[in-house]
């Protein structure tokens, strides 16, 4: 089988002939954009040699002055789309990625989930992560309506980039959906404003014809809050360490689906192991999973630092 091949049987809960891979990181300031960002890309996927070639995207939502009230962020915010600089560059530089990647590999393309994408522009205004959901959240109960006006031109931009990198040529998006923590909305909060404009950005990457993994990120989650999701993806992947949820409870409240996963992304084999470890670590994963409908990979993204001779010999050894 291609790489390619490989990860349409995992997709499709298919035998293949080895466990894929896929692994990413944030690539330093220095050279996570333009042609540094290309070369950083395409250095990383020939040195761990991964089934599925992961395109960043720091690329965010831009901060258009002070949006530090539910007014001012609904007024502030205007509708954008593929044609917009920030958007249009990274289209750009996923299809100079594809240029010169090996043409058998299965490609991904990041978009960040509403709430991430929401998000963007207030962290741009100098605040802290946690500081900024805070913020986030006290907008959308003090006025539901304006921001909400607000939040759906975000995710009608999301879905013209979806589609933009289907059209790219990519196999699939990587969307990456925040909002699942118990400690910021409430399980109604997060039904009623979260979870219908995230279904809308995914149903667009399917209705382009790629496929949609969906990442759902951070620790103390509410996973129940992503059961329907289900329904709107080809492929899950959660932090099996950081939400808290292993593999066998992922399979249940995600039946039938694919998962990508099943190592820890800052701490365990692929920080302080060998190359021993991380093989013998990758072996308990597919013994405990099946070969079955299984990505192998990480929580989330691996630390900037990360040794690649060690996702190396992951990817190395899920193939057996």
């Amino acid at each position: 089988m291609t790489k390619k091949e490989r990860v349409w049987a995992a997709i499709r809960c298919e035998e293949p002939d080895a466990v894929p891979s896929c692994f990413s990181l944030h690539f330093p300031a220095e050279c996570n954009s333009g042609e540094a960002g290309v070369r950083a890309h395409l250095d990383f996927f020939r040195e761990t040699d991964t089934d599925i070639l992961k395109i960043m995207n720091e690329n965010l939502v831009p901060n258009y002055g002070r949006m530090d009230t539910a007014e001012r962020y609904a007024s502030l915010l205007p509708a954008f789309g593929v044609r917009d600089a920030w958007m249009a560059r990274q289209l750009d530089f996923t299809r100079r990625i594809l240029d010169g990647c090996e043409k058998d590999a299965f490609t991904l393309g990041t978009l960040h989930g509403i709430v991430a994408s929401a998000l963007h522009p207030i962290e741009k205004m100098g605040i802290a992560y946690d500081d900024a959901r805070a913020l986030q959240v006290r907008l959308l109960r003090e006025n539901p309506q304006k921001m909400l006006s607000a939040l759906h031109r975000i995710a009608d931009g999301m879905s013209e980039l979806a589609r933009g990198y289907i059209e790219a040529g990519l196999d699939g998006v990587y969307y990456a959906a925040l909002g699942g923590e118990n400690r910021y909305f409430t399980d109604e909060e997060f039904a009623e404003w979260i979870e219908p404009l995230d279904k809308q950005i995914m149903t667009a990457v399917r209705e382009a014809g790629g496929a949609c993994v969906l990442h759902i990120c951070k620790d103390g989650l509410n996973m129940q809050r992503y059961r329907s999701y289900a329904d709107f993806c080809d492929v899950v992947n959660w932090g099996v360490y950081e939400a808290p949820m292993s593999l066998e409870e992922g399979r249940r409240l995600f039946p039938g689906k694919a998962v990508m996963g099943g190592l820890p992304n800052r701490h365990g084999v692929l920080v302080d192991g060998d190359a021993e470890a991380v093989r013998a670590a990758v072996q308990d994963v597919i013994r405990t999973w099946g070969r079955r409908g299984l990505i192998l990979g990480a929580d989330c993204t691996l630390a900037t630092e990360q040794d690649l001779s060690l996702v190396r010999a992951a990817v190395q050894a899920a193939r057996g």
